[in-house]
């Protein structure tokens, strides 16, 4: 059985309150915490997917430490970020997507594994929305 998930990462952002207004917002994931940990000059926002907000996988977004750093977010020639959100749904949230003004990097295609499109993050990095198919 399938449900809706997102792979454990920590990305780094340039603004957090934009990022927590992408995925919160836009996404419609759940804030969970907060925090300020000044002694690392960090600061760690935990965010649940859709459907999700007691636990499960989180993304922990972490702010760029410094000016190479921030120039690499949303600059990704050659390389990508590999994050991928999970749906039980795959229709509905790629319509949630569409209806978000989400920019879609490649429309869904059927393989497989299931069914997958790529969308933009706010920094222009691509994700995977995916919806695996069930065995049997």
């Amino acid at each position: 059985m399938t449900c809706q998930s997102l792979a454990h990462v920590a990305l780094v952002v340039r603004d957090y309150d934009e990022a927590i207004a992408f995925y919160v917002g836009t996404l419609g994931f759940t804030l969970v915490a907060d925090e300020d940990q000044p002694q690392q000059n960090k600061r760690w926002v935990v965010i649940a997917p859709p459907g999700n907000p007691a636990g499960g996988a989180t993304i922990l977004l972490a702010r760029a430490a410094n000016e190479e750093q921030a120039t690499f977010i949303g600059n990704q020639s050659g390389g990508r970020v590999f994050l991928f959100l999970e749906t039980d749904d795959f229709d509905r949230d790629y319509q949630r997507l569409l209806d978000k003004g989400v920019p879609i990097e490649r429309e869904p295609v059927v393989a497989d594994y299931g069914t997958v499109a790529v969308f933009l993050d706010l920094y222009g990095n691509k994700w995977d929305l995916i919806e695996f198919r069930k065995p049997g």
